[in-house]
């Protein structure tokens, strides 16, 4: 959990602010402001996302509504929503998580291949789930993916689309990580179900490397042919969410099986011991934090 800023707000609506989830250095890079909080009565702990300024409060509040009402496996789900507020925000349930930034952070490095794998396969799965439901995520990104004991989760939904309603790309908005942006999006076409395969190769490609653009040979061997296939610049050639998550789930094979699994199985999920341990720094640190005293405070009745 990060030291508060001078600039981070001590309350959003009933929510009193611990800590930032982000590191400092990520901060501008994620898509979302992302706070840890906690209830006035002290009993709920949630995670409270706000946009970035410069994004459009009214479309990111309509993406986070959307959000609301989506229920996919593997997608972090939003509990409340408010969308009135200045500027609005959402909420998901807080468990100790981290952001795929700050996990390569605590490893010290790039991510084990077994682990790296096991990350691909859940985020895949859970993808093929909403694309099955006809919903594309639009929005993902290393800064998206959630990483706690139990697995993978993906959040920012829509934080492509947020950027404007016509899908018009915004150089240097937060919501717009260009190593994870498919080239059609990057040229104004709405997202598809392809481009989240074209995101989730780049973040295959940043815990492999530590960046989002590697050259093809800094890739494991193992897992170069399907890396470089999501990120074609062509998206007829990329495989489908459900096709990458049955290669991933099977090491050495070309093709996917059948039938083709939509959700994988992250209860035995392998996380190196210093992820584990930054989880539970986080999880201690949460558990004996207080909120700033004028948010106490206000918080009382």
């Amino acid at each position: 959990m990060e030291r508060l800023r001078q600039d981070d707000p001590p309350l959003i609506g009933p929510y009193a602010v611990l800590g930032g989830l982000d590191e400092e250095q990520e901060r501008r890079r994620a898509p979302e402001r992302r706070y840890i909080a906690r209830s006035a009565d002290g009993r709920r702990t949630v995670l409270v996302h706000l946009p970035h300024p410069g994004i459009d409060p009214a479309r990111w509040a309509a993406e986070a509504e959307a959000a609301r009402r989506l229920s996919v496996p593997g997608f972090a789900p939003v509990t409340e929503v408010t969308g009135t507020a200045v500027p609005p925000w959402y909420v998901t349930p807080y468990t100790p998580v981290l952001p795929l930034p700050a996990v390569l952070a605590a490893h010290g490095g790039p991510l084990p291949e077994p682990v790296v794998r096991a990350l691909g396969a859940a985020l895949a799965g859970a993808l093929a789930a909403a694309h099955a439901q006809g919903v594309t995520h639009a929005g993902v990104s290393p800064a998206a993916v959630l990483l706690g004991v139990d697995g993978p989760s993906l959040a920012c939904f829509g934080a492509v689309r947020a950027v404007a309603p016509d899908g018009e790309r915004r150089l240097g908005s937060p919501a717009l990580d260009p190593g994870c942006l498919a080239p059609e999006q990057a040229q104004g076409g709405r997202p598809r179900p392809l481009g989240d395969v074209y995101g989730l190769g780049a973040v295959l490609a940043y815990a492999s490397t530590g960046h989002t653009v590697p050259e093809r040979e800094e890739l494991p061997e193992s897992l170069r042919d399907l890396v470089t296939a999501c990120l074609s610049r062509d998206a007829a050639h990329r495989p489908s969410a459900a096709g990458l998550a049955a290669l991933l789930a099977a090491p050495g094979t070309t093709q996917p099986p059948a039938p083709v699994p939509t959700v994988v199985d992250v209860r035995r999920f392998p996380l190196p011991g210093r992820i584990v341990a930054a989880l539970a720094r986080q999880s201690a640190d949460v558990l004996v934090a207080l909120p700033p005293a004028h948010a106490r405070k206000a918080g009382q009745p």
